[in-house]
């Protein structure tokens, strides 16, 4: 049983939640060895579709790192350790088979804009904000976030926000692709999440897998050639399913109809 996070399943969904709101659901080591633990536990799980990672309460989706805990590391073996074993969680959620969806329930700011970023999209309410003010501490970025920035937007672009440790609004990271969508005016978090994840809840979770392997390897940096063998791979599987050939049959029967 995970001690700072909650897991619930709803249906095909995964609900994983920081609950450390007294924290401000700052990332302690525990709580980062958690979450490796249940993202890998469950990444083997045929069911799920889409994975939502949250924080508990209204301000913040993870402040950082827990200072008083990393407080503590001061070799440079101890800070290595530290980011390995941080990268091992971030690691796990980043490649996990399907989707998964950051739900910013208030400010990601150092190493929860980290984690934000290691998740394949990310949803917030206008209110919410996003920041990688490592560069405030006099540190660098320290569980693969910045690696990850760089590949989500225009290099000079995400070295501006590095380099000027910038707290951006929602609709700020928005209009520069660093969030996907902000919930509208009179819209719950809730209601955004819902709406964004029902396309991707009516597909079938072997299509999901697929589509998110691709993108993997991708990021990879695999060659075009095994791009496109594990393109053929995922699409021989999921044409032979019968999930295809239910849905083929579906529209075959419809054009029948008189």
């Amino acid at each position: 049983m995970a001690e700072h996070l909650l897991v619930d399943a709803q249906g095909p969904l995964l609900r994983v939640t920081i609950h450390r709101p007294e924290k401000r659901n700052a990332l302690s080591r525990a709580v980062l060895n958690e979450l490796a633990d249940v993202f890998t536990e469950h990444a083997a799980e045929p069911k799920w579709k889409v994975v939502v990672l949250t924080g508990a309460g209204d301000k913040s989706f993870a402040a950082g790192g827990d200072l008083r805990d990393l407080a503590q590391v001061r070799s440079e073996e101890q800070a290595t350790t530290m980011s390995h074993e941080a990268r091992r969680a971030l690691d796990a959620v980043s490649q996990f088979p399907v989707p998964v969806i950051a739900a910013l329930n208030g400010d990601a700011i150092g190493g929860g804009a980290e984690l934000a970023v290691a998740c394949d999209f990310i949803i917030a309410p206008p209110t919410s904000r996003i920041g990688f003010i490592q560069g405030k501490l006099n540190i660098t970025t320290a569980w693969g976030g910045g690696a990850r920035l760089l590949s989500r937007l225009p290099a000079p672009l995400a070295l501006r926000l590095l380099t000027r440790s910038e707290l951006l609004d929602a609709h700020a990271a928005q209009r520069i692709g660093l969030i996907d969508q902000v919930a509208e005016e009179g819209q719950t978090l809730e209601q955004c999440v819902e709406q964004f994840t029902k396309p991707m809840l009516a597909q079938a979770p072997q299509v999901l897998r697929g589509f998110k392997a691709l993108a993997l390897s991708h990021a990879d940096g695999l060659s075009k050639a095994e791009l496109a063998e594990i393109e053929t791979r995922h699409l021989v599987a999921t044409w032979t399913h019968d999930d295809h050939w239910e849905a083929a049959d579906k529209i075959l029967n419809t054009r029948k109809s008189p």
